[in-house]
């Protein structure tokens, strides 16, 4: 196996990296990077750290040079933003990072949701669309509209609970050359076969949404749900029991999770990583 080269940061042989959040504890990205790691060869530990966004500021102040890297989930990816010192076009895009590499004495925050979106969904068959729906608004809910337009979509329904809570996602629809109309979570159910071909649901694990999709619509369009624990969520399991494709929301997490590999080994979301085809499938197998 080709040794990895670490490009732009200045760890040695071991680095510590953990993903924070909140709640923590369920996280299956421990599994993933350190599967990644001892297939790299490399001696890199990586743990879960719970936390909020009132302490986040004092605990990334406080890490000292062997810290590569950090993973972030709710309710940070927003909340983060004001402590890096760049961020890539995605991050930016979507006003989300979920990922912080500490580049010697710089902090650098990468956005890795909207491609894991776009790479599992393929691995699907979804390859490009013309109408969605998204449900939720925050902040995977950006990275999921930017991914629904890089599959070619021209506009999506977006559906929630509070009225305005769209409003930044329809200003981001507008950057990224897709047209958005928000709409109450309950009219859910008044959409039919030829409304989606894609259904993306950015909402906490075991949300009720208190609405049952129409069987038209399970028909026509495959469900995304990001969620993924506790599994099924309400919503995949009434689309699967109406006979639907339902995309499993580890498959998200599993390619999120390998460019976040790629940021910590080279530096680059692009930058392939050695043997990575047999890295994704060790990745994969920890999940099993």
């Amino acid at each position: 196996m080709a040794e990895p080269q670490l490009a732009t940061t200045g760890a040695g042989t071991s680095a510590r990296l953990a993903v924070l959040g909140s709640p923590i504890a369920h996280s299956k990205s421990p599994l993933l990077h350190r599967a990644a790691y001892v297939r790299l060869g490399l001696d890199w530990g990586y743990s879960a750290i719970e936390m909020t966004g009132d302490r986040l500021p004092a605990f990334v102040d406080a890490l000292d040079a062997t810290w590569r890297g950090l993973s972030l989930t709710m309710p940070l990816k927003q909340e983060v933003l004001p402590l890096l010192d760049g961020i890539d076009e995605l991050a930016s895009l979507t006003g989300a990072a979920n990922t912080v590499l500490f580049d010697r004495r710089r902090r650098l925050g990468f956005n890795t949701d909207v491609g894991g979106i776009v790479r599992t969904l393929g691995e699907s068959g979804i390859t490009g669309i013309r109408h969605g729906v998204l449900i939720g608004a925050g902040a995977t809910a950006a990275s999921a509209l930017v991914a629904m337009a890089e599959l070619g979509a021209e506009a999506v329904r977006v559906f929630v609970r509070r009225p305005g809570a769209a409003a930044e996602l329809d200003s981001l629809g507008r950057r990224v050359g897709l047209v958005t109309t928000e709409h109450p979570l309950a009219s859910l159910a008044d959409l039919g076969s030829g409304d989606a071909e894609l259904v993306i649901s950015t909402v906490p694990g075991g949300t009720d949404l208190g609405v049952a999709p129409r069987a038209a619509l399970v028909a026509a369009a495959a469900l995304l749900d990001v969620a993924y624990d506790p599994w099924p969520s309400p919503l995949a399991r009434s689309w699967v029991e109406s006979g639907g494709t339902v995309v499993h929301g580890l498959g998200m997490l599993l390619h999120q999770a390998l460019l976040q590999v790629r940021i910590f080994v080279n530096g680059d979301p692009f930058a392939e990583l050695p043997d990575e085809r047999d890295v994704l499938a060790v990745m994969r197998e920890s999940l099993a």
